[in-house]
Formats: structure tokens, C-alpha cells, sequence
């Protein structure tokens, strides 16, 4: 893997603390607390975003009881299946296979190709002039399907999603309008009727699948701001842990809650700067020199000291996905380029953070460069701290 078995180790020693934290409801408390009391800050982007967090009651606290305000609202989790299962998206397939689905099956064209090498080297001479002539047909659509893989962006493949889900909404909200109109007419049957109107409640619900991607940007710049302004942030904010609540009054945007401060981490100043400036780096597209100059300031150590790999790890945790990353064989070359054998404490629960949020972007088929999102916080904590 691209991680050594001791670097390995110490991160999870790092993820073993943090999970150990989460028992302990005093230093919970006092987190809450402390990231509430940001939140009310006009200049921070909670307000302007509507996030809200609950308000800690600590006379009421113990060490094995927390109170605090409720929060109402759906599990953003919950929510989002909800919506995506109304327009009959499987909510169960992963971002990968996805991804795959829509770029098309280009190991199986792969597959193929080395197939018929081997059958040509073990067939008489008869079998293999048939086979031969079968040959470039199969190798000419295993070099297309590639090329279409690295040249179609992954954002063109999200993009085709999301404009199917709109057509299919758009479709069947014109045939629920056109069965109620024809019903008052009476020249449709019942059942047609009692369809309709069952559907019109899932249309009027689906329509709230606008807000999907201007939530997944809102949580990412919120927890930009807690790593790099504020240096205290919730390292688990799981789809269970992100509640949405949405108005009853059109035109209004919903309210996102924000719970379970149980593991959250700690930067100092100085780390804040460091992560800001890998960062900063990744979202201004910087040379492979630049990047793997700012992830060894943080401490990372790699058997080789490779910049290529230090350059495309870096872009992996923080850059945009990319069509080539759904390549067995570039992952296969940056392994063979080098291994961490370090990897920074302080940057272990960034990373989490990071990959939880762009996770539950990607499988609302939004491709985020957390870099390029983070860009304005970073740029803030060296204009502070630097």
C-alpha cells in the first residue's frame, strides 16, 4: 500500500485517541461549547450559511450527561435517500460503481484483449488466423473506451447524472399535471387518478433535491473554517451526524445542524499554517516541486522522498477526483513509486474530515476539490498565524 505497516501504526494510535475521546463528556462538552460560541461570530460562516450548532447548558451537565438544545430536523442521511429514491436512483451502489457504470466497463474491454493474446499463442494456425481477425476490433474498443476514460471528465460524469434526475422529474411532474387535468374532465380512469396523486406528494418532496449540492459546499467551507480559522473541528461528521431541517415557507433555505462533538481535534497556529499552505498549494494547481516541498514541511516522511508520489498523494487527499484514479494501474505505479513511512499526526484527522465530506459529495455525484473550497480559510490562517 502507499502507507508503511509504522506509519500505519501511529495513525491509528492517533484515531485510537480520538475515539477513546468520544467517551469523555466533560472534554465533549467543553468542545460544543467552544465551537458554539464561534458559530455566533457574524464574520464566521455559520450565520450566512444557516448552521446552526445546540447550545450547551452546563449547569445541567455532568461528566456522564450532556444537555443542551434540541435540534430539529432529518439525518442528512435519511434525507438524502429519500429524495434519491424518489426519482429511482439505487441508493445502495457506491460512488464507484457509478462512476464506472457511466464511463463504461473498461477492464472488462481489457479483459477481453489479453484473452485473445493468450488463445493466438495456444491455437493451431487455422484457429489463429480466425482469431487474429477478431483481434483488432477488440483492441481498437479497449483503446477507445481508455481514452474516453482519461479525456471525459468525472465531472461530466456526474453532470449526466444529475441532468437525468432532472428529466425524470420534469417527466413525470408533466404526466401527473396532465392526468389532474384530465381527471376534472373525467376521460381518465380512477386508478389513473389515485396515481397522480400519489406521485404529486414525491414531486413536491423531490423538488428539495436543489439544495443538494449548495449543502455539500456549506458543510465543506464550515469545516474549512473550523480546521484552519478556529483549529478546533468535529474529525466525525458522518451523514448521521449533519441534520436538515427544511422550511415550510417557499423560497427559504434549510437549516443544517450539526451534532456529536465527541472527537474532535486540536491544531496549534503553527500546524494550521502548515495544512494551510498544502493546501493553498493543491487549490492554485502548483507544481509537483511546490506541493511535495509543502507536505514534507509538515513532516511526512516516504522510503524514496519521491515529489512525484508526495506530489499525487497530496492531490489525492486534497485535489478534485480525476478519471485516472478509477485506474488500477495508476494506483498500481504510485505504490511501486514509494511508501510513507511517517505520516503526520496532525494531519490524520484533516485527512478524515476531508474524505468523509467529499465521500457524501460523491455519492450525491458531486466531484468537490476540498483544496479549491478551502482556498479562502487557508489563505485567512496564513494572513494570521504565518
Amino acid at each position: 500500500g502507499l502507507v508503511d505497516e509504522s506509519a500505519s501504526k501511529l495513525s491509528y494510535e492517533e484515531f485510537a485517541r480520538q475515539f477513546l475521546s468520544e467517551l469523555d463528556y466533560t472534554n465533549e462538552m467543553q468542545n460544543l461549547k467552544a465551537v458554539y460560541e464561534s458559530s455566533l461570530d457574524p464574520n464566521a460562516p455559520y450565520m450566512k450559511q444557516r448552521v446552526v450548532l445546540p447550545q450547551v447548558f452546563e449547569e445541567l451537565c455532568t461528566d456522564q450527561v450532556i444537555t443542551m438544545s434540541y435540534l430539529p430536523g432529518r439525518k442528512f442521511e435519511e434525507e438524502t435517500k429519500r429524495q434519491l429514491s424518489l426519482l429511482g436512483i439505487d441508493t445502495k451502489k457506491s460512488f464507484h460503481s457509478i462512476v464506472k457504470e457511466s464511463s463504461g466497463n473498461v477492464t472488462n474491454a481489457e479483459e477481453g484483449e489479453r484473452k485473445d493474446e493468450v488463445a493466438i499463442s495456444s491455437s493451431s494456425p487455422s484457429q489463429t488466423l480466425a482469431l487474429s481477425t477478431k483481434q483488432p476490433a477488440r483492441m481498437w474498443k479497449a483503446k477507445l473506451t481508455s481514452i474516453m476514460r482519461n479525456v471525459v471528465s468525472v465531472d461530466f460524469l456526474f453532470s449526466v447524472v444529475r441532468f437525468s434526475r432532472r428529466i425524470a422529474l420534469l417527466s413525470q411532474s408533466a404526466t401527473v399535471k396532465w392526468i389532474q387535468l384530465a381527471s376534472s374532465l373525467s376521460i381518465v380512469p380512477v386508478g389513473w387518478k389515485t396515481w397522480a396523486d400519489e406521485r404529486q406528494n414525491d414531486i413536491l418532496q423531490s423538488m428539495t433535491l436543489d439544495w443538494t449540492e449548495d449543502a455539500v459546499h456549506t458543510l465543506l467551507d464550515v469545516h474549512g473554517y473550523q480546521i484552519l480559522n478556529q483549529g478546533l473541528f468535529n474529525a466525525d461528521p458522518h451523514p448521521g451526524n449533519i441534520l436538515v431541517d427544511f422550511p415550510t415557507e417557499a423560497g427559504k433555505k434549510a437549516t443544517i445542524g450539526l451534532i456529536d462533538y465527541g472527537q474532535c481535534k486540536q491544531l496549534t497556529p503553527d500546524e494550521r499554517v502548515k495544512i494551510a499552505r498544502l493546501i493553498l498549494s493543491i487549490a492554485e494547481k502548483e507544481s509537483d516541486e511546490e506541493i511535495a516541498t509543502k507536505f514534507r514541511t509538515l513532516g511526512i516522511k516516504t522510503k524514496n522522498d519521491s515529489t512525484r508520489f508526495l506530489a499525487d498523494f497530496g492531490r489525492l487527499m486534497f485535489g478534485r477526483f480525476e478519471s485516472k484514479h478509477l485506474d488500477h494501474s495508476w494506483h498500481k505505479e504510485l505504490h511501486k513509486e514509494d511508501r510513507v513511512l511517517y505520516f503526520p499526526k496532525e494531519l490524520s484527522m484533516v485527512y478524515r474530515t476531508a474524505l468523509l465530506l467529499r465521500g457524501l459529495a460523491m455519492s450525491l455525484q458531486y466531484n468537490p476539490s476540498v483544496g479549491e473550497l478551502w482556498r479562502d480559510h487557508a489563505l485567512e490562517a496564513i494572513r494570521k498565524h504565518g
